[in-house]
């Protein structure tokens, strides 16, 4: 399967080592003078190893790797001990992969590891943990790679959104994560599993004034223009594993009455074509002053 990891350049590699206790999973060690990542089962391709690398030999590429698995994780971190694990734990959560989080509590709690869950099992932590996670040593926040595409998942104020009616108070995003573009999302990112998915075309939410409230609210989004982007076979990639890894529940395309837009709809039936399993296909035609010009099934 196709998804993002790390990669190394060894030319600029030293060796320093700076890189491997920023790597919880256990996926990089230094060996014979280089980083090396020896196991793709080990990499979750989120990056937090980058920005500890001073010879910036730290990239990641989206290649064919074997799927990320969190309870070989687990296995390789007991016997690091209970910060390291905490580390891993902390990690999950600020990348909004509660999927994987709940696999690793899951896993100790099954071997019955002697450590304190509570503030993973009751999704809280407390103030002085969230100020070293998000600071650290390193006095910026604790994403390493581009801050412009560093996952986040938003909380909903239902009450406030409810309220949005009158008025007197500003209608809210219904936007729960970030990145949103195709090209920078994760497709096994916490947010797409079992979630319903609307594929939008990048005009669409500036044509309809409802967007938000009628589509975008409870679901999740990925935004792509099939003629302006580059590197289509990369979307259908991302959209197969959305469907085949992530399980996401169903996939509405919102796309623009102008013909390319019809691109959008191609690479999510190709997507579902070659995903291993199937899920229902939505169109929706927007026309460009924001009215619905048809809706159905595919």
């Amino acid at each position: 399967m196709k998804r993002e990891i790390i990669v190394i350049d060894e030319e600029k590699c030293n060796g320093c080592g700076a890189c491997v206790p920023e790597c919880h999973e256990g996926a990089l060690q230094i060996i014979d003078g280089k980083a090396r990542l020896v196991s793709d089962l080990f990499c979750d391709g989120l990056g937090a190893c980058i920005g500890h690398c001073p010879e910036d030999a730290l990239t990641i590429e989206e290649r064919e790797a074997e799927p990320y698995n969190e309870v070989k994780v687990m296995e390789l971190m007991i016997p690091k001990g209970e910060n390291t694990i905490l580390a891993h734990l902390r990690h999950l959560k600020d990348h909004g992969e509660t999927g994987f989080l709940a696999e690793a509590i899951s896993y100790l709690e099954e071997i019955n590891y002697p450590m304190d869950l509570s503030d993973f099992n009751n999704n809280e932590m407390n103030v002085k943990d969230m100020v070293n996670d998000l600071f650290g040593s390193t006095g910026h926040g604790g994403f390493a790679g581009c801050p412009g595409s560093q996952e986040r998942v938003f909380n909903i104020d239902m009450e406030q959104v409810a309220a949005a009616g009158s008025p007197q108070v500003e209608a809210k995003s219904e936007l729960k994560q970030w990145p949103v573009q195709l090209h920078l999302l994760n497709p096994q990112a916490g947010y797409f599993r079992n979630a319903d998915v609307v594929l939008t075309a990048d005009c669409v939410a500036y044509a309809m004034g409802n967007y938000h409230q009628k589509y975008l609210k409870g679901n999740s989004i990925a935004i792509a223009c099939p003629k302006l982007d580059s590197n289509l076979e990369s979307y259908v990639a991302k959209l197969t594993s959305m469907i085949s890894d992530s399980m996401i529940n169903t996939m509405t395309i919102l796309r623009m009455q102008v013909p390319c837009c019809g691109g959008l709809v191609q690479m999510a039936q190709i997507a579902t074509n070659q995903a291993n399993r199937k899920i229902p296909l939505k169109e929706i035609v927007v026309g460009v002053e924001g009215d619905v010009l048809s809706e159905q099934w595919l």
